[in-house]
């Protein structure tokens, strides 16, 4: 089990003054990494350090960090993607953490030659586009919150038959598209789909008119199985990078006609945002919680031995084309059934290879009361309940809303993931295809 270090000193400061500030995302103890670009150049790795990037592309270049071997010969930060980086042995990813942090540390004795390319190499956050930080090599959703799965069973089966039977004694998932997964700041479009209603004899095409995010934690896998190797839930920590915010956005009412019986499809691939930011697992270390209590014994490889889930504050706000932004809902991740571990050794235990850059969804993150569900469905009871936003009332997401996700932890500092926002462009003419405006 990773152990805590001086990278996790609450009194520890950087020499970048606003990453000191109590409020601050990226203080010198998250060092969260991600891609970036300035003024249409070369995508480049760095790290958020304050309202700054510290470009790690340009100090490895230097000789200054040497994260794939000891003699500078291994260059994995100059691909614009952190894959490289985290298919290295985990023992890398920590030394390199430390190391960054001594470069950034207020009281670090350092040769002024040395200063003087640090100072080079940390540029304004406002002035860099951000780019996806890793090549995303497979996708999974998994569907892990307990209030969730009850609340959307209710909906559609009842009470007495909320969660299905095997619910309670495996992570339930599904494999999704990679391909669609996109940065924060990535307008989505609404999407087309067959729709059919209680009353319709046929299904109809026309856009989606039950649009709606979901709030969610990305796992992302550094290190590797081999194909036909399941591995442990230990084993599993241990391979994950880090972490995402993510938001799975879902088109309902494609999805009523079409899951039966092999699950979403086009309600669910049109569109996945994440946070910019990979919050390391290192820098989750001093928030691990327990998962909940088991109501059903687990079979013994979902077992746990340590901590799984994570104290993540989490909130969703969203602003209308001509409104200002309204908080909608406020939940953690602690509330999560199965641990993104188990999820993980759940995915291998049939031999999957998992492989690096591979992004597992933790599923929707819901709590216990209504104002803590993480999808408008939920919120709304599926449009029964509208809620109120500046700038008018919804059931389900218009043309022009934002939505924007945000997650942090916090005890004697923040740990923050920055924001993951999307907006909502019209749906493509489904009259070419046939279908109704």
């Amino acid at each position: 089990m990773p152990a805590l270090d001086a990278t996790h000193d609450p009194a520890r400061r950087s020499h970048v003054e606003d990453a000191n500030l109590p409020d601050c995302d990226f203080p010198i103890q998250n060092l969260p990494y991600g891609a970036f670009s300035l003024d249409g150049g070369a995508v480049r790795v760095g790290v958020a350090i304050g309202s700054r990037i510290l470009d790690l592309t340009l100090l490895e270049a230097e000789g200054l960090l040497r994260p794939g071997d000891n003699d500078g010969a291994v260059k994995v930060f100059q691909s614009g993607v952190l894959n490289p980086f985290m298919a290295l042995e985990q023992s890398r990813w920590t030394d390199t953490r430390r190391r960054i942090a001594d470069l950034l540390d207020a009281g670090a004795d350092l040769p002024s030659a040395v200063r003087a390319l640090i100072d080079r190499a940390l540029v304004p956050r406002a002035a860099a586009r951000m780019h996806l930080p890793f090549y995303a090599r497979g996708f999974t959703d998994f569907y892990a919150s307990r209030e969730h799965a009850t609340n959307v069973g209710t909906m559609f089966r009842g009470a007495d038959n909320a969660l299905m039977p095997n619910w309670l004694h495996i992570p339930v998932g599904y494999n999704a598209r990679a391909s669609t997964v996109v940065v924060s700041g990535t307008d989505i479009r609404r999407p087309l789909g067959q729709l059919r209603g209680p009353e319709d004899a046929a299904p109809r095409l026309a856009p989606s008119r039950k649009l709606d995010f979901e709030l969610e934690l990305g796992a992302v896998v550094g290190g590797a199985n081999p194909m036909g190797q399941p591995v442990t839930v230990a084993a599993a920590y241990d391979m994950i990078f880090g972490y995402v915010l993510l938001n799975d956005w879902s088109a309902r009412d494609i999805q009523v006609w079409e899951y039966q019986p092999l699950g979403p499809f086009q309600a669910k691939v049109f569109g996945t945002s994440v946070s910019p930011w990979v919050v390391t697992r290192d820098a989750l270390e001093p928030f691990r919680v327990a998962t909940p209590p088991r109501e059903t014994p687990l079979l013994p490889y979902l077992s746990e031995t340590a901590p799984g889930n994570f104290d993540i504050h989490l909130e969703v706000a969203l602003s209308p084309r001509d409104g200002g932004e309204t908080v909608i809902s406020r939940t953690n991740s602690r509330f999560m059934y199965y641990s993104a571990a188990q999820q993980l050794a759940h995915h291998s235990l049939c031999g999957c290879a998992m492989e690096t850059g591979d992004l597992l969804g933790s599923g929707t993150v819901s709590g216990p009361p209504r104002d803590s569900c993480g999808s408008l469905l939920e919120l709304t009871w599926n449009g029964r309940d509208p809620i109120e936003v500046d700038g008018g009332a919804r059931t389900f997401l218009e043309d022009g809303d934002t939505v924007v996700l945000r997650g942090y932890c916090a005890d004697g500092y923040r740990v923050g993931f920055g924001v993951c926002a999307g907006t909502i462009l019209p749906a493509p003419s489904a009259a070419e295809f046939g279908g109704e405006e």
